[in-house]
Order: structure tokens, then C-alpha cells, then sequence
């Protein structure tokens, strides 16, 4: 279950810069035990399987690590680089997020920040609470202003799906190999094959 209590999505001018402002607060209910949930959402590998087109990058020392993230607006593919902060409070089960960045081509530039936490409700399950705002400036704002809406709605359901299979202990179903992935399995079991084969001849020769 999704509830999207609020958001809003503004843009203005400054100095000749387009910028936008997207807020969220949202609600995700997750059957499954808080304890669990909270240990999805509080691992970043964990949280960056739960959502499409999301990319883990190096870690630094002063515990921030690098992220990308591609989303779709209308026909529009945007790659975005980050460089994310989070700090988490283990008893609480509350964590905060800020991310600083820019697009692929450097056009749009962001920052975010977010506050997350996880309690129980009265069926033993648990509700992730998240809050937080997206401020962009640069030649994408207005597109990505545009299409705001639809992309957070969409994100947010895949990774409500992908974070209740998860916290049930299932995995996604496996991709089906490519062509070129069964051509190339073909290939090295032919090379076996034929190794072994030339291996056997050589030592009947020898004896």
C-alpha cells in the first residue's frame, strides 16, 4: 500500500536559471517485521536493488559514497551523478540522506536531503515514512518539472514492489540469457570440449 500525502513541484527564474523545487512525503506500508524493513532501507546496496536504473560507485573515507541514477522523463533518458551522505540512528530506526550532483552532460544541478524512518503498525507489520525535497537549477529543470509527478509515482511503486518482495525474502526472477549470452555459453562449452577431447589423444600417444 502507497499514500502520497503530498506533493508539489514549483519553479521560478533566478538570474536567467531555471530552477524547480519537488517535495515528498510519502507513506509506504511493508508486511513485514520493522526490524527487517530497517534493514533494507538502511543498507544502501540493499535500497539501490530496489530501484531501477540506481548504480552503487566508490565509497570515501568520511563515509559518503558515489551514486547514478538514470530516469525517464517523457522520451528522455537523464543520467544523473551524485555524491550522497547518509547518517542513520540504529534505535530510533530513523536514517537522513543528502545527495549533491549534477546530470551526464553538467547542463542541471542538485541537491537533496530526506528523512526516513520505519515503525510498526497494529498487523505486525511496518510503514516507511519519508519526507524530503529535490532543488534543481540548470537547462533540465523545466523538463524535469514537468515530469515530476509521474516519475515519482512510478519510482515510488517499483520500489514499494521490489522492497516488500525483498523483505519477504524473495528474489527477483532471473533475466533470460541474451543471444549473444547462449552463443557465447555454446562457444565455451565447444572449446571445452574440444581441449578435452585433444587432451585424451595426447595421452594415448604418449602410452
Amino acid at each position: 500500500m502507497l499514500t502520497c500525502r503530498k506533493q508539489v513541484v514549483k519553479q521560478s527564474e533566478s538570474g536567467g536559471e531555471v530552477t524547480a523545487l519537488i517535495k515528498i512525503d510519502e507513506e509506504i506500508a511493508v508486511p513485514a517485521p520493522p526490524e527487517r524493513v530497517w534493514a533494507v532501507v538502511s543498507d544502501p546496496s540493499e535500497v539501490v536493488s530496489c530501484i531501477s536504473g540506481a548504480e552503487l560507485g566508490d565509497s570515501h573515507d568520511d563515509g559518503s559514497f558515489d551514486g547514478t541514477l538514470v530516469v525517464k522523463f517523457s522520451a528522455v533518458r537523464v543520467r544523473f551523478g551524485a555524491r550522497v551522505s547518509l547518517d542513520l540512528d540504529e534505535p530510533e530506526r530513523e536514517g537522513r540522506l543528502s545527495a549533491r550532483g549534477r546530470d551526464g552532460q553538467g547542463a542541471t544541478r542538485f541537491n537533496a536531503h530526506a528523512t526516513f524512518r520505519v515503525t510498526g503498525d497494529q498487523a505486525g507489520g511496518a510503514r516507511v515514512h519519508m519526507a524530503g525535497e529535490v532543488n534543481l537549477a540548470g537547462k533540465l529543470a523545466s523538463l524535469i518539472e514537468a515530469g515530476a509527478g509521474a516519475v515519482v509515482s512510478r519510482m515510488t511503486k517499483d520500489f514499494t514492489d521490489e522492497l516488500i518482495r525483498r523483505c519477504a525474502g524473495e528474489q527477483a526472477a532471473p533475466e533470460k540469457p541474451t543471444f549473444w549470452a547462449r552463443v557465447r555459453v555454446w562457444w565455451q562449452r565447444l572449446v571445452h570440449k574440444r581441449q578435452t577431447q585433444q587432451s585424451g589423444v595426447s595421452s594415448g600417444k604418449a602410452e
